[in-house]
Parts: structure tokens; C-alpha cells; sequence
């Protein structure tokens, strides 16, 4: 038995103002106050000071000298920098998949997400599609048993969450494009070649970042 600690507050408090900057709720270089946030939540201002430097290394605000915490602006600079970090981070994961699973059992998680995934498709539902497209990626952190890949990817991935929702809640249609894209990669770790899971996620994440920066091009 494995025993998973619940989240601190600190994680807590971080989630909930991830969550609202990742929905755009909080709008980029808008300020954060400790003492508001600790009165909204009814929480200690040491809580809430840990939860703003969690939310600085996940990319969602910076903390300015004499001025506090304000929410990241996205930059075209910003997208291209992320996503050509991330397919990099994502092909490793991908590759390790491929060479480490052995029997069917090993894919069964994977199917299951594709069916949530197709599941929030059919419903329209972002926030849950979103989030389910993420659960690959946790599912392939066993394979890779690599906890600097793992600790580096988890720390990105609201970074990489507020693109998704950005473009996806102007696109819709989009959904569908990351389905057929999972199905892909799906049949190139099952045949074990690196290289088509390479051309599938290289297609993607340029695809994306073009998606995205058309978004805020159109802003």
C-alpha cells in the first residue's frame, strides 16, 4: 500500500489560483494580493506567501521586487519557448513507453484515457478534456522512472494547461484534432517506433503553438 499525503494548504490555495488564471478568471500582469487572497480564503498570509512562490515556479505569476505577485502575460515569445520544450520532454516520455511496456495490461490505462478523452469530446466539456489529456501524461511517468522528467513536466504543465484553454475555448473543434493525434501515438508506441512517435508529437505541438498564437493574435 502506497500512502499519498493530502495536499498541504499551501497546494491548496495554489490549485485554486491556478485555476482561475488557467480560466483567464485572474488576466495577465493582474495583481495578486496576499492580504486579499488570505481574507477571501480565510487563511494564514504564510500559507498563501508558500502557494505564490509554488504558482511562480509553475509559470503563472511572477514576483516583482517592491511590487508582489501579478499573473504571467502571454507572449508569443513565451508559447514558441514552451512548446519547443515541451515536445522535447514529451518525445523522451513517449520513447520510454515504447520501449518499456510488455504485455497489453501495460496499455490498459492508456485506452481508458482515450475514452475519457472521447467521452469530454462528445460532451464539450474543455475543462475535463483538459485535464484528461494530461492523465497520459502522468500515465507514462512509471515507464520513464525518471523523477526529474516527472518533477520538470509537472511544473510546466499549468503553464502548458492555460494554452490549451486559451485556444480550445475559441476552437472546439480542436478536441478532435488531439484525439486522432493520441490515436496516432497510441499506434506508434504499440509497434515500438520511436520515430513515428517523434513525426506525431513534433506535428502537434507545432500545430498547437500556431493555434495559440493565432489566438492571441486575435485578442
Amino acid at each position: 500500500m502506497t500512502f499519498k499525503a493530502p495536499d498541504s494548504l499551501a497546494e491548496q490555495i495554489a490549485h485554486h489560483l491556478a485555476e482561475r488564471i488557467i480560466r483567464g478568471e485572474l488576466k495577465e500582469r493582474e495583481r495578486i494580493q496576499e492580504q486579499k487572497v488570505t481574507q477571501a480564503l480565510n487563511v494564514s498570509r504564510g500559507s498563501v506567501r508558500e502557494a505564490l512562490l509554488m504558482l511562480e515556479r509553475r509559470h503563472l505569476i511572477v514576483i516583482l521586487p517592491h511590487r508582489g505577485a501579478q499573473v504571467t502575460e502571454l507572449t508569443p515569445h513565451n508559447v514558441k519557448s514552451l512548446y519547443a520544450l515541451v515536445v522535447e520532454l514529451y518525445i523522451l516520455l513517449a520513447r520510454s513507453v515504447a520501449e518499456g511496456w510488455q504485455v497489453e495490461a501495460d496499455l490498459a490505462p492508456f485506452l481508458a484515457i482515450q475514452r475519457s478523452l472521447m467521452d469530454a469530446l462528445q460532451r464539450e466539456d474543455i475543462n475535463d478534456f483538459v485535464e484528461r489529456s494530461f492523465d497520459v501524461m502522468r500515465a507514462a511517468f512509471p515507464f520513464s522512472n525518471n523523477p526529474y522528467l516527472q518533477e520538470t513536466l509537472e511544473n510546466l504543465l499549468p503553464a502548458i494547461s492555460r494554452t490549451y484553454h486559451l485556444a480550445l475555448e475559441r476552437r472546439k473543434g480542436e478536441m478532435g484534432q488531439f484525439v486522432n493525434t493520441f490515436a496516432g501515438l497510441l499506434q506508434a508506441i504499440i509497434a515500438r517506433d520511436h520515430e513515428q512517435a517523434r513525426v506525431v508529437l513534433t506535428a502537434y505541438s507545432q500545430h498547437n503553438c500556431q493555434l495559440v498564437l493565432a489566438t492571441l493574435a486575435e485578442r
